[in-house]
């Protein structure tokens, strides 16, 4: 299968080479111990990550051109944005399996190596299809659509997963241990070879970014046709996932307008699909809409937080002798 890109074949394996070095690095020298990652080795984790993808994409954009560097700054943050959603769900997830934050990032980064393997392939048949069937774009753009309204009427309720019917299928069919004091998948508990909880949070981990994919993955071809920077933009922002997660994990339910900053960000990439046989919506445009919209949610949210914080308490935290 030829994917449609302007890149050689050298970029795309020195790309997986690069990230495969990366992935080594992370769990066999930085993190080859478990232990809990503190805000700042977190903070300074992210800045790294986010910087390394700004400087790809300024050498991609002098390398290959202005419109495909727009593409790829475009596409980096459209599937950042939306895998921030993602983080209430691993959230989640930990809480309900009672995973040890000492434990989460091991989980995490076999997590992000599955979810990169899925994303390729995933983009790789996106593209194809749209290669041999053009009308793909408007189913594309209705699943976005549709995606949009779901956000906007999704339930912020806390469910506990452990209840859910996928999670007891499960129990059912693999002998499972309660044992959370390991960071291990499997273990043998009374002669029988027993999956974790860690195994079971990776396996719903994995399934719920399946799902995620079904909106992130229309949304990365709405920006860009190229297969290199809808790979390459997905796997540098899963990339920096991780370690976003501890920086913002425990304040992340304060985003209370990020569902309707989404869903406006589907809503407007769903919109750019549909009419793109009218009018082709510029890179720098969309690019612009998009960074727009992440602002007012983040602004709004925080803004609606501290006025949360400055009812609940109108001294200021201060407290009288």
């Amino acid at each position: 299968m030829e994917l449609p890109t302007v890149v050689e074949p050298w970029l795309w394996e020195s790309f997986l080479a690069a990230v495969l070095v990366f992935l080594c690095l992370d769990l066999f020298v930085f993190n080859r111990k478990a232990h809990v990652l503190k805000f700042k080795e977190a903070a300074i984790w992210s800045v790294f990550w986010v910087t390394l993808a700004v400087l790809f994409n300024i050498w991609f954009g002098f390398k290959f051109g202005s419109a495909l560097g727009l593409e790829f700054a475009t596409g980096y943050i459209v599937e950042l944005s939306l895998s921030i959603d993602n983080l209430f769900v691993i959230l989640l997830v930990f809480k309900s399996l009672r995973i040890q934050p000492q434990f989460q990032h091991r989980v995490l980064f076999w997590g992000i190596l599955g979810a990169i393997i899925f994303r390729g392939l995933f983009i790789i048949i996106g593209v194809d299809l749209l290669n041999k069937f053009s009308w793909i774009l408007y189913v594309f753009g209705v699943i976005l659509i549709a995606s949009a309204i779901k956000f906007l009427f999704e339930s912020d309720e806390k469910k506990d997963i452990t209840d859910s019917w996928a999670v007891k299928t499960f129990k059912k069919f693999v002998p499972m241990t309660k044992n959370t004091e390991t960071q291990k998948f499997f273990i043998v508990e009374d002669g029988i070879r027993k999956a974790t909880p860690l195994f079971l949070a990776l396996i719903v981990i994995e399934f719920t970014d399946i799902i995620f994919a079904v909106d992130s993955i229309p949304a990365v071809l709405a920006v860009t046709r190229d297969a290199f920077v809808a790979f390459a933009s997905n796997v540098l922002a899963l990339l920096g996932l991780r370690s976003l997660y501890f920086v913002i994990a425990d304040w992340v339910e304060r985003f209370r307008y990020l569902k309707p900053g989404l869903a406006a960000i589907l809503g407007f990439v769903g919109v750019k699909m549909l009419i793109i046989d009218l009018y082709h919506i510029p890179s720098w445009v969309s690019l612009t809409v998009i960074v727009m919209i992440l602002l007012t949610a983040g602004l709004t949210s925080w803004y609606a937080s501290r006025k949360s914080i400055l009812t609940s308490n109108p001294s200021g935290g201060t407290t009288s002798k």
